[in-house]
């Protein structure tokens, strides 16, 4: 039976490997709806190939070129967050793969999951932030979400046939990015060029310097308590330079599970959009004979203050979460650009944590009023965090 899929994100790095998974599978995969940013080229490209019904792209003017590009062909064009809830909710699809970045992704999944889309999801800020409401929307409409991520799809493997009751922790994998094994001082030199050359994963720039600042891992600390259930304290982050165990579950009776492979994000993808199913993936084997060890380490985080904060963030709940990722998202934005340095980027988040009062159990609205105040903070210190 062919699964129709839409991907919100089509462009970036999770987008285009899912669209190989879709040009290797065309009698399964139907690709009915597409967005993007602004790479009018880019998607036009994917629309010529891949025939969906149903575009959408965030900024106007990409809308009104892609438009133009293909007047040709019988496709939909909208724009904006408007056009992002019409393909959530689009009567064809059956599931919307969540590629992009940052909380854009929020609103689209909840409308998705109240028109009973499945989720193949790829966009950590969602749980992040509205983990509070997206599950249990979930779970009341009995929708599935199926992780994407590398981590989060191993530990979904790990527990198959297995009782969550049972679990004693989770064991969180990290590559330990760039950086890995750096000091203080040594950090503090590092540039853009330094944090975008990841050892293993080719992933997008933001998700590369989230890397670089272990931000990324907690990040994905909250995801696993949402997506699993499993309380904080049984969260372990483990550092493995060669990123071939992806994760691990540790069970009551000490037997720990995990997923080992090479390190590529066409595997989680697509057994999230196959599953229970595995189908052949070919180039994807895991030679043990050529890795020929692992290696195992605790995450350091005082000079990688991010992941430390992550947990603060997570302990203390509610809105926090949200400054501590949105903060992040500007405070990245500002290093892609070069107005800070490296080390920043966890000061900044750590003052707008400071800054803010938290809201218990917040609202959709509550969320979105706390990103735009992380947002307004990290730029109100611009003038004194800048590398001037």
């Amino acid at each position: 039976m062919e699964k129709k899929i839409g991907i919100m994100g089509s462009t970036g790095s999770i987008g285009t490997q899912t669209l190989e998974i879709v040009r290797n599978y065309p009698d399964k995969l139907k690709v009915v709806a597409l967005s993007a940013n602004t790479n009018v080229e880019k998607i036009e490209a994917q629309i010529r190939e891949f025939h969906p019904e149903f575009v959408c792209m965030m900024s106007e003017d990409a809308a009104e070129e892609l438009k133009v590009r293909i007047k040709d062909l019988q496709v939909k064009v909208t724009c904006g967050m408007d056009g992002l809830l019409e393909m959530a909710a689009l009567p064809s699809m059956d599931t919307l793969v969540t590629a992009v970045v940052g909380m854009i992704g929020i609103r689209p999944t909840i409308c998705a999951i109240e028109h009973h889309k499945e989720i193949a999801l790829a966009n950590k800020e969602t749980l992040v932030t509205a983990g509070h409401l997206i599950m249990p929307l979930a779970e009341k409409t009995g929708v599935r979400i199926l992780p994407v991520d590398s981590e989060h799809s191993a530990i979904f493997q790990s527990l198959q046939g297995e009782k969550r009751s049972q679990i004693r922790n989770i064991l969180l994998t990290a590559s330990g990015g760039p950086f890995r094994g750096k000091t203080k001082e040594e950090l503090r030199e590092m540039t853009v060029e330094d944090a975008l050359k990841h050892p293993n994963w080719s992933m997008g720039r933001k998700i590369t310097v989230d890397s670089s600042t272990l931000v990324n891992k907690g990040l994905e600390v909250m995801e696993v308590k949402w997506l699993f259930d499993v309380p904080l304290d049984h969260i372990r982050v483990v550092v493995q330079p060669q990123s071939i165990l992806h994760s691990a579950v540790e069970f009551d009776d000490g037997a720990v599970i995990g997923q080992m492979g090479v390190p590529d994000m066409k595997l989680p993808i697509q057994y999230a959009l196959f599953y229970p199913d595995r189908l052949p993936m070919e180039g994807n084997a895991l030679d043990l004979f050529e890795v020929g060890c692992m290696t195992f380490e605790k995450p350091d985080t005082e000079n990688f203050r991010g992941l430390a904060l992550a947990f603060d963030a997570a302990r203390a709940g509610g809105s926090l979460p949200t400054i501590f990722n949105a903060a992040n998202e500007q405070a990245v934005a500002l290093f892609l650009d070069h107005r800070i340095r490296f080390l920043q980027i966890a000061e900044l988040i750590e003052d707008a944590m400071k800054a803010h009062h938290v809201v218990e159990n917040p609202s959709l609205a509550q969320i979105l009023d706390a990103e735009q105040e992380a947002r307004e903070f990290v730029l109100s210190r611009l003038s004194s965090y800048s590398k001037g």
